[in-house]
């Protein structure tokens, strides 16, 4: 019998327009179609579906890193602001932030935007944020696509309606991957702050603070120090610099995890024998605690939605914890040791300080 706890934040989400995708009959049969590409004379991936990026081994000493993932309705966000200088950021940092989780350096993105109409002032502000998103993750981007399909594509604000997505590639020595099978228990797990939101969790964000609160855009939140606008078009961090850094000190990282859509459930996708003991967390920035009270979000679903502060996870090595919190920290922001791994055949994440167990993609009162 499902808890309250959990009714309840389905229904939140079924109010707020959202749908999960990842356990229907025809996202499950779409995988398993895929699966059907691989086979003699394909470059055959080296992992299994659900990764944050997967690996195509092309013959050679290193191997081929890809992934894609775009901005979401963060772009209503820019909509509503009609500014779009910082979302290219945004789809550079889901792209090369995947790529790290298997060890991989990030050196080339595409992009696809697709728009209402091909105005000059959007797609020169969104290519701006794309390039200062590239010189951020220190990669090129060679090639891209504009779409101009005014049938499918809608919008907030009229003639700016838009969608932006990213494919990325990096490269790995095969025999230096990253896959969560190298974990241990004792492991600790080391927290990266995050720069806000990210982009996920947008249309429960937008349904909490504009349409339950009655925030605007343009008004100055005294919590957040500045306008609500502002705030959730903060762009993502991107981990790129500091996490190649770790990696190339040989720090005994065992698993990267990016830390998006499914909050800290996360952590499990790199792992089938391991559990997570989270010990410690921060302090959220104000921003969650805005769209928990305005829309009665249960802790269960703020983590399961929302990065809550930490935006990436490094597992590490007792002895090398220290190290890569004086990376990040001197990268300019703050990082936390946030708890172990444990053996664990269920591979639970519990968040100690919440009492709650996650598992099966939710979050359970412990």
């Amino acid at each position: 019998m499902p808890d309250k706890t959990s009714a309840t934040a389905a229904k939140l989400y079924e109010e707020a327009g959202v749908v999960s995708v990842n356990q229907q009959p025809g996202f499950i049969s779409l995988i398993e179609q895929l699966k059907a590409t691989f086979g003699p004379g394909a470059r055959n991936p080296l992992l299994e579906f659900g990764h944050f990026a997967n690996v195509l081994d092309i013959g050679y000493e290193k191997a081929i890193a890809i992934s894609t993932d775009g901005v979401g309705t963060k772009a209503i966000v820019a909509q509503m602001l009609d500014r779009y200088d910082t979302i290219g950021i945004d789809c550079v940092a889901m792209n090369a932030n995947d790529i790290l989780c298997v060890g991989a350096e990030p050196i080339a993105m595409v992009d696809y935007i697709a728009v209402e109409a091909a105005d000059d002032q959007l797609l020169s502000e969104i290519g701006k944020g794309l390039v200062e998103g590239a010189r951020r993750a220190n990669i090129a981007i060679p090639g891209g696509e504009i779409s101009q399909i005014p049938q499918i594509i809608q919008s907030h604000r009229p003639g700016r309606g838009f969608d932006l997505v990213g494919t990325c590639i990096g490269t790995v020595d095969k025999g230096r991957l990253v896959t969560g099978g190298e974990i241990r228990p004792g492991d600790v797990i080391v927290g990266l702050a995050s720069s806000g939101i990210h982009s996920n969790g947008f249309t429960l964000a937008r349904k909490a603070l504009f349409d339950e609160a009655h925030f605007t855009s343009d008004r100055p939140v005294a919590e957040l120090g500045r306008s609500l606008g502002e705030e959730l078009l903060e762009p993502t961090r991107i981990y790129v610099a500091e996490v190649l850094q770790m990696l190339r000190e040989a720090l005994g990282i065992n698993a990267l995890v990016h830390i998006t859509s499914d909050g800290f459930l996360n952590l499990a996708r790199v792992t089938h024998r391991i559990g997570f003991v989270i010990e410690f967390l921060p302090e959220p920035p104000p921003i969650f605690s805005l769209i928990q009270k305005h829309k009665d979000v249960p802790d269960s679903e703020m983590f399961l939605v929302y990065n809550m502060g930490v935006g990436f996870c490094v597992v590490t090595s007792p002895e090398s914890a220290q190290r890569v919190q004086e990376i990040a920290k001197a990268a300019g922001y703050d990082a936390w040791r946030l708890g172990h791994c444990i053996e664990d055949p269920q591979t639970k994440v519990e968040l100690r300080p919440k009492s709650l167990v996650g598992k099966d993609g939710k979050f359970f009162p412990a």
